[in-house]
C-alpha cells in the first residue's frame, strides 16, 4: 500500500491537497535518491558506453529527469485539481424530465436532481 493510500485512510477529515502534500513529503527523499542513482548509472552509460549506447542512454537520461519532475510537481497538482473539479461538478443541480406513469415517455414536469 502506498503512502498516499494509507494517508487517505488515516486522514479522512483533511482536505485532499493536504493529504497529497503530506504523502509527497513522506516519499520525496526516497524518490530523489532512487531517481538520482538511476540517473548516475545511465549517465555513466551515456559518457562511457560508446557510440552504440549514446542515443539510447540519452533518451533514458531525459526520461528519468522528466519522469521524476512530473511525478513530484505535475501529477499531484493535477490530481488535486481534478478532484476539486469533480466535487464542484457534483454539487450542481441539473434538470431531469420525469416520465409519466402511462408509458408514453412524455415529461410531466422537470425536477432538479443533484448529480
Amino acid at each position: 500500500m502506498t503512502a498516499s493510500a494509507k494517508n487517505v485512510k488515516l486522514l479522512r477529515r483533511e482536505r485532499l491537497a493536504d493529504i497529497v502534500n503530506k504523502s509527497i513529503n513522506q516519499t520525496l527523499s526516497r524518490t530523489i535518491l532512487t531517481a538520482g542513482l538511476t540517473f548516475l548509472t545511465v549517465l555513466a552509460l551515456f559518457l562511457f558506453g560508446g557510440e552504440v549506447l549514446h542515443n539510447f542512454s540519452l533518451a533514458l537520461v531525459i526520461g528519468i529527469l522528466i519522469g521524476t519532475y512530473s511525478s513530484i510537481a505535475i501529477a499531484a497538482p493535477i490530481l488535486v485539481a481534478y478532484q476539486e473539479w469533480r466535487g464542484e461538478r457534483g454539487k450542481k443541480a441539473i434538470a431531469m424530465p420525469l416520465r409519466s406513469g402511462n408509458g408514453s415517455g412524455q415529461a410531466k414536469e422537470k425536477v432538479k436532481i443533484k448529480v
